[in-house]
C-alpha cells in the first residue's frame, strides 16, 4: 500500500514515518514543500525508505499531482502552522495553511478518488479552557487562538467530508505530546534545551514562564501508533487520543532537572506567559482505547531523557 504524510518532516510527521518503515513493507511518501528543513528525515533519504514530493497546501493543482501520481491508501494529514503563540502574531496564514490547505487536501483527495483514509491530526487546543475534566469528545469546542480556531475548523470541515461528500475521514484531538525533535519553542523542549545548555556552561539559569498549567503528557512514538491505529476506527467520528501521566508544567521541569547532573536553577521571564492560556487539559481517551486497544507504553521520564539527549547531541554538533 502506498501511504502519503503531510507534514513528514516535521516532529511527529518523521516520528510516523520512522514507525511505519521500521515495521511494515509499505511505500511511504512525503508532502513538503521544497524548502522544508529535512533534518528530521535526512536518514530516511539516506537509505531511499521514503520518497518525497513537493507541493504546497495553499496551492490545490499541486496537492492533486501529489496525490494522483502517489494515489495513496491512506494519508496522514499533519501538516500544520502548530506554534500557539505564533498564531496569534500571524493569524491569516495560520489559518490559510491550517484551513484552507486542509480543505485543498480533501477536495484533492475526493477528486483523484483512490483514497481509504484520511487521519486528520486536529488537537486539544479545539475545546479551550476545559468546562469540565476528564474531556470527552463532547466537550463544547472553544478555542482561545487562532491556532485553536485553525484546529476546529480543519476538524470540523473534515467531519462535513465525510457526512456530505464521503470522503472516508478519521480525525484524532490530540493532547499534550513530547520527545526527540520537538521544536525548542515548546514547553518541554524549550526546556530541555536550556538544561543542557547549563550542563555545557553557555548559561547560568533557565528560564521559565507559567509553571501551573497542568497537562496530562504522552510521548510521541505511543502517539504515532495511535495514529497508525486509527485504520481500525470508524470513519467521521473523532477520538481523543493522549497519555495517562497528568501533572503541572513545574513537576515536568523537576523531572527534567533530576535527569541531569548541573545545578540547575531557574527564573520566571513574564515574556514567556501567554495572554491567552489553556491551562488545564485532561482527556477522556476511552473511545479510542476501546476502539482499538491502544494504550500508552513509554513513561515520562523515559520520554524527557531521551529529550535530553537529544538535545544534547544538537548542541555538542552545533
Amino acid at each position: 500500500m502506498n501511504i502519503l504524510i503531510t507534514g513528514i518532516t516535521g516532529f511527529v510527521g518523521s516520528h510516523l514515518a520512522d514507525f511505519i518503515v521500521n515495521r511494515y513493507r509499505h511505500n511511504v511518501y512525503g508532502f513538503a514543500r521544497w524548502r522544508s528543513p529535512l533534518e528530521n528525515i535526512r536518514q530516511h533519504l539516506i537509505d531511499r525508505s521514503i520518497t518525497l514530493e513537493f507541493g504546497d497546501l495553499l496551492d490545490l493543482e499541486s496537492v492533486e499531482r501529489v496525490i494522483d501520481a502517489v494515489k495513496p491508501g491512506i494519508i496522514f494529514h499533519l501538516a500544520a502552522q502548530s506554534y500557539v503563540p505564533y498564531s496569534h502574531i500571524a493569524p491569516v496564514s495560520t489559518l490559510q495553511t491550517n484551513v484552507i490547505g486542509s480543505a485543498n487536501l480533501f477536495l484533492a483527495a475526493r477528486r483523484v478518488g483512490c483514497v481509504d483514509m484520511v487521519h486528520v491530526c486536529s488537537s486539544s487546543e479545539v475545546y479551550g479552557q476545559p468546562e469540565y475534566t476528564p474531556m470527552d469528545e463532547l466537550h463544547p469546542l472553544n478555542p482561545v487562538s487562532p491556532y485553536g480556531v485553525s484546529k476546529a475548523a480543519m476538524d470540523l470541515l473534515a467531519g462535513e467530508e465525510w457526512e456530505a461528500h464521503g470522503l472516508p475521514t478519521v480525525r484524532t484531538r490530540a493532547f499534550t505530546h513530547t520527545g526527540p525533535r520537538r521544536g525548542d519553542v515548546f514547553v518541554a523542549s524549550a526546556f530541555a534545551k536550556q538544561i543542557v545548555e547549563v550542563e555545557m556552561g553557555r548559561r547560568d539559569t533557565i528560564n521559565v514562564g507559567n509553571l501551573t498549567s497542568v497537562r496530562t503528557f504522552c510521548d510521541v512514538r505511543d502517539m504515532v501508533r495511535a495514529y497508525w491505529l486509527t485504520q481500525f476506527c470508524a470513519m467521521g467520528k473523532v477520538y481523543n487520543v493522549g497519555g495517562d501521566e497528568t501533572m503541572s508544567i513545574e513537576k515536568m521541569l523537576h523531572i527534567l532537572i533530576s535527569l541531569s547532573t548541573a545545578k540547575i536553577e531557574y527564573e520566571t521571564d513574564l515574556s514567556l506567559f501567554r495572554h491567552t492560556d489553556v491551562t488545564l487539559q485532561i482527556p477522556d481517551t476511552t473511545k479510542f482505547r476501546e476502539k482499538t486497544g491502544w494504550e500508552p507504553k513509554i513513561p515520562l521520564e523515559k520520554t524527557l531523557e531521551d529529550l535530553l539527549n537529544y538535545h544534547r547531541e544538537r548542541v555538542k554538533d552545533g
